[in-house]
């Protein structure tokens, strides 16, 4: 039988909290006022699931958990009973015990928003709020069916992003281990030859054994220093407001990369705030929710910065213009959207123009970078060849 730790007030005024065993909250609930304690709060108290310390919930996971979910709810299946039926066929063990604790809250009358809300880590702001507002006007099924379909599209665009940067990492990892390979045991055997031969060496070669003696007594300390400095760097970045802006200032700039992370950033936004208005989230709620999955911070202030001008009266366009980050075209298409009354239609259509937009960059960046992996390698790795071979050519030469 579950444990629930509780808060309450005895009739004296005093303040108290423990634990207590019951079949379900309002059990809890009800065996606590026997006791003439008038309770505050009471949660089930949860052992942490040895699975939950290293597993986590990944997005195709959870498309797959709100695709099937959303199945069952448009046909008329009670709520409880499809929460059970998916959580038998659901392989994530940490999923799968959400999904179970999910559905003993709602079958003791938690509201379905309230459970997920429970569950931060696997289900968003984003989440719970179409759901909370699928409940209130009844439309939960197709709120299920929106959200899986924008989970089934982030999904796929997180695909085309890992898929296109493979062969570019794959390149460049191969690329640092035959570069260390060749200065760390190559070139020292070389070097260990020349100087047998007591001969003057080029300029060239001196700077490549030196460079070789530099990585082959450093690498580690190297390392571990270029380690820490990134770790240093992401527990900054998550702590300080200052150097996150600093970091997400210079994503923006980047040549490449900055006109990527924007187009992303449109993309993202049109499709997420279209998504929640679709599922009939009001806008000052959904914008701020929006502002939460922007990924950076110059563009999350710039988001709120449009919330507080919407609040204040304003339409919706004229705040995202001057963010900096929006083009024309997609200022126009917002603003014939509000005057219309078709913005979420709109935004689907502005996200769906994007997501081709950084899939041809992807493709032209990655077209790039592969090529320019592999000169680079092979100018280095030519240039540490010649410069080891060119004293025996010089040796061959003066004898001939």
């Amino acid at each position: 039988m579950p444990h629930y730790r509780y808060q309450g007030v005895t009739q004296s005024g005093k303040q108290v909290a423990g634990t207590v065993e019951a079949i379900n909250e309002i059990d809890a609930k009800t065996n606590l006022r026997k006791t003439r304690i008038r309770v505050t709060a009471v949660n089930e108290k949860q052992p942490v699931p040895f699975s939950a310390l290293f597993g986590r919930v990944r997005l195709k996971d959870l498309s797959a958990f709100t695709r099937q979910f959303a199945s069952m709810n448009s046909s008329a299946i009670p709520l409880v009973q499809s929460l059970d039926a998916i959580a038998e066929q659901t392989e994530n063990r940490t999923l799968r015990e959400a999904v179970r604790k999910i559905s003993a809250d709602v079958q003791s009358g938690v509201s379905l928003a309230e459970a997920l809300s429970r569950h931060p880590k696997i289900f968003n702001r984003l989440y719970c709020a179409m759901v909370k507002a699928g409940e209130a006007a009844g439309i939960l099924s197709n709120v299920l069916l929106r959200l899986a379909d924008y989970q089934e599209k982030s999904l796929g665009i997180l695909r085309r992003v890992r898929s296109a940067f493979a062969y570019p990492a794959l390149v460049a990892f191969v690329a640092a281990g035959a570069i260390v390979a060749l200065m760390t045991f190559v070139v020292p055997t070389f070097s260990t030859m020349l100087a047998e031969l007591g001969a003057q060496l080029p300029l060239s070669t001196r700077v490549v054994i030196k460079a070789s003696e530099i990585v082959k007594t450093w690498l580690l300390p190297i390392a571990v220093l270029v380690s820490a400095a990134v770790a240093m760097i992401a527990y900054f970045y998550r702590k300080n407001d200052r150097v996150r802006l600093s970091i997400d200032s210079l994503q923006l700039t980047l040549p490449l990369f900055g006109q990527l992370q924007k187009k992303s950033a449109v993309s993202r936004f049109s499709r997420t705030f279209g998504a929640l208005l679709n599922g009939g989230v009001p806008i000052a709620d959904a914008l701020e929710i929006t502002s939460t999955t922007a990924g950076n911070r110059i563009l999350e202030n710039g988001f709120l910065k449009t919330l507080e001008a919407i609040r204040g009266g304003q339409t919706l366009a004229m705040p995202l213009k001057e963010t900096g980050v929006f083009p024309p075209m997609v200022i126009q298409m917002i603003s014939v959207g509000e005057k219309s009354g078709q913005l979420p239609e709109m935004l689907v259509k502005i996200a769906d123009y994007y997501d081709a937009e950084v899939d041809s960059s992807i493709t032209a960046l990655t077209s790039i970078l592969e090529p320019a992996l592999v000169v680079i390698m092979g100018i280095f790795i030519a240039a540490v060849l010649i410069s080891m071979y060119l004293p025996m050519f010089e040796m061959v030469g003066a004898i001939g």
